[in-house]
């Protein structure tokens, strides 16, 4: 038995297959499915889901979103997402640098809408830079 998978961002379909096994990183941590799970529906994090389907695991990098497992259907809706196999590892780490050194100038300030700001970015570019290095 295995999960059909779905997942959807505003401007793509950017997954849509059979999968034996799900981790989505949900805001209360990582959550695994499997055929036979419960229906429920999940706020998801930034972050990075892994696909294991034919013995090998994929990464798909999210922006935050929604999944909704029903009848061993899973759907993701996210702000965007990323195959980690279309992401160059090379860039990503420039990008993560680079997110770095701007979250760094807000170091010992309280919050702002700058410093939240460059926390999401560089959420975004930790989770594109694992993505690459688990495919």
């Amino acid at each position: 038995m295995a999960l059909n998978l779905r997942i959807l961002a505003p401007d793509q379909n950017v997954f849509d297959g059979n999968a034996e096994e799900i981790i989505l990183p949900s805001t209360t941590g990582l959550l695994g499915i499997l055929p036979g799970h419960i229906s429920m529906v999940t706020a998801l994090d930034t972050g990075v889901l892994r696909v294991f389907c034919e013995g090998q695991w994929s990464s798909i990098a999210l922006t935050g979103g929604f999944a909704e497992v029903e009848s061993n259907e899973v759907t993701v809706l996210v702000n965007s997402a990323e195959l980690g196999s279309k992401i160059d590892p090379g860039s990503a780490e420039k990008e993560l640098e680079k997110a770095k050194s701007s979250f760094n100038k807000f170091e010992g300030q309280p919050s702002s809408t700058e410093k939240i700001k460059a926390q999401k970015q560089l959420n975004r570019a930790r989770a594109r830079l694992q993505a690459t290095q688990n495919n």
